[in-house]
């Protein structure tokens, strides 16, 4: 660009820092909470304040509208409609409408980030492997120390009170966050993206020690005790392992397909068997009252109840004195803050933003099998919880689905495939382990039309 050249060097690299920078400070205050709570002026939070840099750095970089188009335009926009009518129109507290607010702009901060700085990818798998590092060693400190975090389980999975005694009461930890299933939820988004780190460094070490740490985490995810997130990280870890190493051996598109069933059915079993040894109580259906009284409520308030305000609608509506803080399940949960239309719009988020990873990993885009990874885990877990209720995990959800969105072109004409340039990265063949982008695209570059 004409205006870099002009401009002093030192302030071209400082204003292509600062969105990355940005970003760093965004995902690893969501997975520590190193952020106070408190505004410094009026609704101005440091979290609104980083990312208000962020991208006025990217728009003084020369980023331009089309930079930040995605497939996910229209459903964000009928997303924050039906957010603004259940707002207002109930007459409801505007903070959760701002958190919102928040994270949509988040996720176009990392789409205009990695369609303006295409080699920033390197940098996604270090921040992943720093937050989820920070998560999971939190974790093992609170269950090595024996430290009380209100939660713990015994024998089969049993849900007990942790002042119960006994040498078989196990911790459950709760890391950087306020339960074991949040925790849970933060791992599942950030390990795929953690792996990411080890695919971008050529050095045997390197690579090992970064392995090592992703199994840190999912060993922390381990002391959750949190049978969804067992499923959803087992759910992640098959998708990665079929997408990045045996699809690329399978050239027969049936043996693709039965291979997918046979995981599935496996996912499904595994699933089976957790639930049948696991004596929790009467979890379940406590999940089933939470259900049967978000639908009650659904129907009363077509509009929605407001953001933030189905937990206390719900256990207004379920029978006895159980209180809930959402509706345990993700979906269902925008159903009931924000009615028929919020409901479609997060079905069509889901479902756009799914196909669109699933896309990308087919065509060997790193990202986009990462990206398939960490989104199939999350919305397993999202069945039987709704861990995004947090502002917190809310911010990685969209984190991670900017970087998925990224990867796919903003509108929905086909397109001419583009050769990848140095600084793309799809997947190698399995027997050429190298993953550097120069030398895929110089394999590109000379293949036969």
């Amino acid at each position: 660009m004409a205006s870099d050249r002009n401009a002093p060097a030192v302030v071209v690299k400082v204003v292509r820092f600062v969105p990355l920078g940005a970003l760093a400070v965004l995902l690893l205050d969501s997975a520590t909470d190193f952020f106070p709570d408190d505004p410094i002026a009026g609704i101005l939070t440091p979290t609104r304040l980083t990312l208000a840099l962020g991208l006025l750095a990217l728009l003084a970089g020369g980023a331009r509208l089309r930079d930040f188009r995605t497939r996910l335009d229209l459903p964000v926009v009928l997303l924050l409609a039906a957010s603004v009518v259940a707002t207002y129109g109930g007459g409801h507290p505007t903070a959760p409408l701002r958190g919102l607010l928040t994270v949509v702009v988040t996720y176009y901060l990392v789409v205009g980030l990695r369609r303006t700085q295409p080699e920033s990818w390197r940098a996604l798998g270090l921040l992943a492997l720093a937050g989820a590092t920070a998560a999971s060693t939190s974790a093992f400190s609170q269950v090595t120390n024996a430290t009380p975090t209100g939660f713990c389980r015994t024998g089969l999975l049993t849900d007990v009170a942790c002042d119960a005694g006994g040498g078989d009461v196990l911790i459950r930890a709760t890391g950087t966050f306020a339960n074991p299933n949040l925790l849970g939820a933060c791992l599942v988004l950030l390990l795929p993206f953690a792996l990411l780190a080890a695919v971008s460094v050529d050095e045997r070490t390197a690579r090992t020690a970064i392995v090592l740490m992703v199994v840190v985490g999912y060993g922390a995810l381990v002391t959750t005790f949190s049978r969804a997130e067992y499923v959803a990280a087992a759910a992640g870890l098959l998708v990665l392992g079929v997408a990045y190493w045996l699809a690329p051996r399978l050239a027969d598109r049936a043996q693709r397909r039965l291979y997918a069933v046979a995981g599935g059915l496996g996912l499904v079993g595994a699933a089976g068997v957790i639930g049948a040894v696991s004596r929790a109580g009467d979890s379940l259906g406590v999940r089933g009252q939470a259900w049967r009284a978000a639908l009650r409520v659904a129907r009363r308030n077509p509009l929605g109840v407001g953001l933030g305000r189905s937990g206390e609608a719900i256990s207004a509506a379920a029978p006895g004195d159980r209180v809930f803080v959402h509706a345990h399940n993700l979906w269902l949960n925008w159903l009931v803050e924000t009615g028929p239309l919020g409901l479609v719009a997060v079905v069509a988020v889901t479902v756009v933003a799914w196909a669109s990873a699933g896309r990308a990993a087919r065509a060997k885009s790193v990202l986009g099998t990462f990206g398939l990874a960490s989104l199939t885990g999350f919305f397993l877990a999202g069945m039987l919880d709704d861990p995004a209720n947090l502002d917190r995990i809310s911010m990685l959800f969209w984190l991670v689905l900017g970087v998925v969105m990224a990867e796919a072109p903003g509108g929905w004409r086909r397109r001419r495939p583009v050769v990848p340039d140095d600084d793309t990265i799809v997947l190698t063949p399995v027997r050429q382990p190298r993953h550097s982008p120069r030398s895929v695209a110089a394999r590109t570059r000379t293949r036969p039309a």
